[in-house]
């Protein structure tokens, strides 16, 4: 029972993690992109995740590509996500994209009811209106939201989408390292196809960015994709859900801080809005 508990405590930890490591890179992807393609750094950074796992797989003597179908699935959602999330960085501050990614909360009632066949309540409607709100003071409202804004609501929706279907695919008889190295591999090589059919540069101008690229791929790839689809065995979707509301704010955090963006009154409203959005309805699914 004590073995069992600990390790969901330690999933709850880990959890964490994955959040406040998610949210730190927000301005760290952001200030690389000066150097490098977002589209190329997203295929960098997941291909050199999907070979140290390749390689790990391979001396412990296991298939690549057995059970490949939720590999796959999840590798393309995972590419619809961070494309264009990487993509809109380049155009929006670090701030606005972690707190917009944040309202993929929003798009989780219409499709659990579309995947899992559960009918949306009243409560979620409002904490929807909540997190429009909210992102209508984050971005100046129609007048001043920019194109990136836009494009990192479409990633905010991909966040949601692969958000429910681990949850379909995760189980007790899953290989962690396997599912992880096919996912990174469809994305990486995804994105590297992309970058190659549409002409897109393949050079990293900088030292400093490839180092940077090294860490993405390592700790927010590598590490905290593992550690989140060890931790949903033991954590349910919806709790999993309330620990990444954190993700938005660790991500406003680090890009006002270190990230040195400027900070307003209002984006802060609309943030804090959003965050309640994701943390209320968590907090009232509980028991459905």
């Amino acid at each position: 029972m004590k073995s069992s508990k600990s390790k969901t405590i330690f999933a709850y930890l880990g959890l964490t993690y994955a959040a406040a490591i998610w949210g730190a890179t927000f301005f760290i992807v952001k200030n690389s992109l000066t150097y490098v393609d977002p589209v190329t750094l997203v295929a960098y950074r997941f291909l050199i995740a999907a070979a140290i796992l390749a390689v790990y797989l391979l001396i412990s003597k296991r298939s690549l590509f057995k059970d490949f179908k939720p590999g796959l699935i999840l590798g393309l959602i995972l590419a619809l996500l961070y494309i264009p999330q990487t993509i809109g960085l380049a155009y929006t501050s670090a701030a606005n994209s972690a707190f917009i990614t944040g309202i993929f909360v929003a798009f989780i009632p219409l499709l659990n009811y579309l995947v899992f066949k559960k009918k949306p309540r009243g409560i979620q409607f409002i904490v929807i209106l909540i997190a429009i709100i909210g992102l209508y003071l984050l971005t100046g409202g129609i007048r001043e939201i920019n194109p990136g804004d836009t494009i990192t609501i479409f990633a905010a929706i991909m966040y949601a989408v692969h958000l429910i279907f681990v949850a379909k695919y995760i189980g007790d008889d899953i290989d962690i390292a396997r599912l992880n190295f096919q996912q990174f591999l469809i994305v990486g090589g995804f994105s590297l196809l992309i970058s190659i059919f549409f002409g897109r540069s393949l050079e990293v101008q900088s030292t400093t960015t490839i180092w940077t690229i090294i860490f993405l791929a390592i700790l927010p790839t590598l590490s905290a994709f593992s550690i989140q689809l060890w931790s949903q065995k033991l954590v349910s979707p919806l709790r999993t859900s309330l620990i990444f509301s954190l993700e938005p704010l660790f991500g406003a955090v680090f890009a006002w801080t270190l990230g040195q963006e400027p900070f307003s009154l209002m984006q802060g409203l609309g943030g804090l809005m959003i965050v309640a959005a994701i943390i209320v309805y968590n907090l009232t699914s509980q028991h459905t």
